[in-house]
């Protein structure tokens, strides 16, 4: 894949993406009375949890990647064509920037303002469920990864609750490491093939 952007366009990119979910979060919250960061405040027991919410889901993309199943497979190839070549050229930093970014401003959103309020609709299970769908829904690449991003969605939903009190940080904590450990394996991966791909043109 052709790279159409640069690393700081790639990451400013990130940044008005990632950031333009706040807003829409602050506007939300808004019209339905929330404080997207009412719930957010630090503890030790919510980094405990957050660390410890995140093995998990790395236990699971562990398991999925050694799956040899086609409909993964084929997700596995589109993040390493789409995203490698741009999470590639970042500096260790610059990735842990960005899978915190999106961990903070999509739970602001979904975590925040979308899931409180619908439960203040439907109840907790709904709510649950429903926020998540739209979860899902945006990260909608391919039917399988869609079902994959809600049910995660669902867990980080779960594990806003998980902490003894409600605590935002602790599903953003569990977006941003598991984030972070994904785009880290993506470079790998696309790394690894690129290299392969140069001992092929060399023979």
């Amino acid at each position: 894949m052709t790279k159409v952007l640069d690393r700081k366009q790639f990451l400013q990119l990130a940044t008005v993406f990632e950031g333009g979910l706040v807003i829409l979060a602050y506007g939300l919250g808004w019209l339905v009375d929330i404080d997207p960061l009412e719930t957010l405040h630090f503890s030790s027991n919510a980094v405990a949890m957050g660390l410890l919410g995140t093995i998990p889901l790395l236990l699971f993309f562990a398991f999925s990647y050694r799956l040899q199943v086609p409909q993964l497979e084929h997700i596995k190839r589109m993040l390493i064509e789409t995203l490698g070549p741009y999470l590639s050229a970042c500096r260790w930093y610059e990735l842990i920037y960005v899978a915190f970014l999106a961990g903070f401003c999509e739970e602001v959103l979904f975590r925040g303002v979308l899931q409180p309020w619908m439960e203040t609709l439907w109840g907790w299970w709904p709510a649950l469920l429903v926020s998540n769908i739209l979860f899902g829904l945006a990260h909608s690449v391919t039917v399988l990864y869609t079902v994959l991003a809600m049910l995660t969605g669902m867990y980080l939903g779960w594990m806003l609750d998980a902490a003894g009190e409600r605590n935002l940080l602790v599903p953003m904590l569990v977006h941003g490491l598991y984030d972070f450990v994904a785009f880290y394996m993506v470079v790998v991966m696309y790394r690894s093939g690129q290299n392969s791909a140069g001992d092929g043109d060399s023979r």
